[in-house]
């Protein structure tokens, strides 16, 4: 055996021990993932549903009932309905959370689909960090809109929010690790090696944002 068929035996031998080889590329370009990256993305799945699904009813209810006032207004600056009212929660002319109770699912069921072994070509997992990036940048604008315009949070989106954040993060190590997103090698060492850096900072950092921008309201609870 030569001494770059060792060196490739090896590779792949690694990326085996990574993921269970589920994430080993297959001849027609198809690879799979890891239980633990396919857990993920129907935990975030899950939670994107949940919010979509909880805020679409409660969009229902304030349409059919404007007195009505749901269960997460929790203060003048936690209130969902005033976030709902807005126009920004119905940017495309209907309820946002609608486009979650479209993408959501997707999701779920790739993660379903790689927990029974599935293996989705290069195109699939492009698609799926695409969407991921668009879903958080259309996040990240409604984040600025609720703190900066509207002047008040919504939990349920909090949460969809933080889960879309994790989905495009992971899904981007994923394709980095498996060669499907090109990049130079030692940003792709950082990017494995410190996964939980960018989604745990990103995170943070709107924790921090919705502080200080909410912070003479935080200091009459003290």
């Amino acid at each position: 055996m030569t001494s770059s068929s060792t060196a490739t035996l090896h590779h792949l031998t690694t990326r085996a021990r990574e993921d269970g080889g589920r994430g080993e590329i297959t001849p027609d370009g198809a690879s799979g993932a890891s239980r633990a990256f396919a857990w993920l993305l129907i935990v975030t799945g899950a939670l994107g549903i949940l919010s979509s699904f909880v805020i679409t009813i409660d969009k229902v209810e304030l349409l059919v009932n404007p007195d009505f006032i749901p269960a997460c207004n929790l203060s003048p600056v936690v209130s969902c309905s005033n976030v709902m009212r807005s126009d920004q929660a119905s940017v495309f002319g209907f309820p946002n959370p609608l486009l979650g109770l479209l993408a959501y699912p997707v999701v779920v069921a790739a993660g379903v689909g790689l927990l029974a072994g599935a293996r989705y070509r290069r195109w699939f997992w492009l698609g799926l960090n695409a969407g991921g990036l668009l879903g958080v940048a259309f996040c990240m604008w409604l984040m600025t809109q609720a703190l900066y315009e509207i002047g008040a949070l919504c939990l349920w989106c909090c949460l969809a929010w933080a889960a879309t954040i994790v989905l495009f993060c992971y899904t981007t190590v994923h394709n980095l690790r498996h060669g499907i997103i090109r990049a130079p090698r030692a940003l792709v060492a950082g990017m494995l090696e410190f996964h939980w850096v960018v989604p745990v900072t990103w995170c943070l950092t709107i924790v921090m944002l919705i502080g200080t921008r909410f912070w003479s309201y935080w200091q009459t609870l003290l």
